[in-house]
């Protein structure tokens, strides 16, 4: 049994983290196209109609870049944008609603970035209406939005909580002045507090903070403080995400070099630090990156089996159509995926031209969705049991031995369970059953390494 610095240094290998499979990189973006995709939606509507579609729409403006982030942004103060914007994407919901006919149902809607609360509040309140014009809300729908506390006003939170909104997401990060300042994020204690006094004064029933580890000048001694911080403000779930270093995606990030991140053990330090500490604060661990507090609806579906994994992270619900709006948005009809254009400008051009701003896409093959299930099963549940006799399977056992030996999975006959070290090293344990990722590794850079 190899011991946990050992692990680290052999499981520390560039890993995809698994929102999706198969993952973007290696979707069969040539056996696809927009009728396909438009047919798969509406085969996936009609056979669950009930259970609502799940909306994510993109708003990417921010007026500053932080420089660790990884998500698709357009960097402008000038709030002229908003509008145009925002009747583009009402625009692309009327193009999906043509072919998804009358009798529409909505699940939940999740407003992400970017970041949404750069838009003026009666500008987001034009936004959900007009979305939500001739649909029907499911009796249990959600809305939540992502906000950046520095910007996050009460109008903001009054306004999208008169829309039905009852959850929001704060990007914390950090609350290290000078990792704040290396990352370019820039929000007070104050901001923090304030917004979570009127959140919980106004009504909404679930609070999540994000938190990275592995940022630039982070030490023990930081993230000991950031989390005895946040455990303070008492949010219901804390997202508590491994920095994903691709300077060669995000030039941004090299403002600062390789020699300001912590490192390897270092870095797992930090974690297991920080899990610690939230774990012993009352939180429970959901899976990866997630921990909720008991009472929280993430719990409650991590212990009866409801818990599911999407573009958007671990979810409460699951939704078998996910259609996303605004640009890099991605959508999931559950056999098949679409992934929209990707520049502010190309996306307008193509509405104006009442196109579906599409990119690219993937159609799921039998295989995949059998590999799918599985993979999802590892996320969300910490095992997964296969047919034995199925062909597919017949290399898998030898190939999780390995697994097995070092202590991260307990291995059976035909199923598998994550052990508490294996919790450490999901996405080492999906990459085995990553067919696709098996068959056509990458020569260049794409994913960010595992811990």
């Amino acid at each position: 049994m190899n011991t946990y610095k050992e692990l680290i240094k052999k499981y520390n290998v560039a890993a995809p983290r698994y929102t999706s499979y198969p993952t973007v990189p290696f979707w069969d973006t040539d056996q696809w196209d927009e009728n396909q995709w438009i047919e798969k939606i509406k085969i996936t509507h009609q056979e669950s109609r009930a259970k609502g579609i799940s909306l994510y729409i993109h708003l990417p403006f921010c007026e500053s870049l932080c420089t660790y982030c990884g998500c698709n942004t357009r960097i402008t103060k000038n709030h002229k944008v908003e509008l145009p914007y925002i009747f583009d994407v009402i625009k692309e919901w009327n193009l999906y609603k043509q072919h998804l006919g009358n009798d529409i149902i909505i699940g939940d809607i999740h407003l992400g970035g970017g970041t949404p609360t750069f838009f003026a509040p009666e500008n987001l309140k034009l936004l959900i209406t007009s979305i939500l014009l001739g649909v029907n809300l499911s009796e249990d729908a959600e809305f939540s939005f992502e906000a950046h506390p520095a910007n996050t006003t009460e109008e903001h939170l009054e306004t999208l909580y008169s829309l039905g909104f009852r959850r929001l997401s704060l990007g914390i990060q950090d609350f290290d002045p000078l990792v704040q300042f290396i990352i370019n994020r820039k929000q007070s204690e104050e901001d923090i507090s304030r917004v979570m006094d009127q959140a919980r004064r106004i009504g909404y029933t679930s609070i999540n903070f994000d938190l990275i580890y592995g940022l630039p000048k982070q030490s023990l001694a930081t993230i000991g403080n950031t989390v005895e911080k946040v455990i303070a403000l008492k949010p219901d779930r804390i997202s508590f995400y491994s920095y994903a270093h691709v300077p060669w995606l995000k030039p941004g990030q090299r403002h600062y070099s390789e020699k300001d991140l912590p490192k390897d053990e270092e870095k797992l330090q930090l974690y297991e630090l920080g899990k610690r500490m939230i774990i012993q604060a009352g939180y429970e661990d959901i899976g990866m990156d997630h921990f909720a507090l008991p009472d929280d609806a993430l719990f409650e579906a991590s212990k009866n089996g409801s818990l599911h994994r999407n573009f958007m992270g671990y979810t409460d619900r699951f939704s078998p159509l996910m259609i996303g709006l605004g640009v890099s948005s991605i959508s999931d009809s559950w056999n098949a995926f679409a992934q929209n254009v990707k520049s502010v400008d190309e996306y307008r051009n193509l509405i104006e031209e009442n196109k579906l701003p599409l990119l690219k896409g993937h159609i799921h093959t039998s295989d995949d969705l059998v590999w799918r299930t599985h993979i999802l099963n590892i996320m969300c549940t910490g095992r997964t049991t296969w047919n034995k006799e199925s062909p597919l399977f017949v290399n898998l056992r030898e190939e999780l031995l390995p697994l097995n030996d070092n202590g991260l999975i307990t291995l059976g006959e035909n199923e598998i369970v994550v052990t508490e070290i294996g919790k450490s090293f999901l996405r080492n344990i999906c990459m085995v059953f990553d067919r696709r990722l098996a068959v056509k590794q990458s020569d260049t850079h794409v994913f960010s390494n595992a811990i």
